[in-house]
């Protein structure tokens, strides 16, 4: 991974850490996923350098990797604070689910670094996520990938 890559996580990292901490994240329906979020994007970026994954998979991490860095998407974090990122990780899970069916899924969990199970993390957002980013959204979201 790059630098700017590492400093780009780093700095999420720390700002989903610190938002933990204060009332609203410590209360946050949310929080059990949010805080999930670097280690996601920082699974895109490894999955998007993999040589065996399909080409149609590549194009999708693209999308996904394109919306998390975007100043403009449904649900922005400069209003939102780290609530912002519901978006960013429902869009994930939903292209690694499909990343996870269309390739051999040994590949993609080699890269899942963080205890506990992807593929549980995954079902869970994805149960979740049209409560989280609301019905039009997640249909919008899905959108980007199709």
């Amino acid at each position: 991974m790059s630098e700017q890559h590492n400093e780009y996580i780093d700095g999420l990292r720390s700002k989903i850490q610190n938002w933990l901490k204060t009332t609203v994240g410590k209360t946050s329906k949310w929080g059990k996923y949010i805080q999930y979020t670097p280690d996601l994007f920082q699974l895109l970026i490894k999955l998007s350098g993999e040589n065996d994954i399909t080409a149609q998979s590549k194009a999708k991490l693209a999308v996904a990797i394109a919306y998390f860095v975007s100043p403009l998407d449904f649900i922005p974090e400069e209003f939102w604070g780290a609530l912002g990122y519901v978006d960013d990780i429902a869009l994930t899970a939903y292209v690694l689910n499909d990343i996870l069916q269309s390739n051999d899924p040994q590949i993609i969990l080699k890269h899942w670094q963080i205890s506990g199970d992807l593929t549980d993390l995954i079902s869970d957002i994805l149960n979740d996520a049209e409560e989280m980013v609301g019905k039009k959204w997640w249909v919008k979201l899905k959108e980007l990938v199709r």
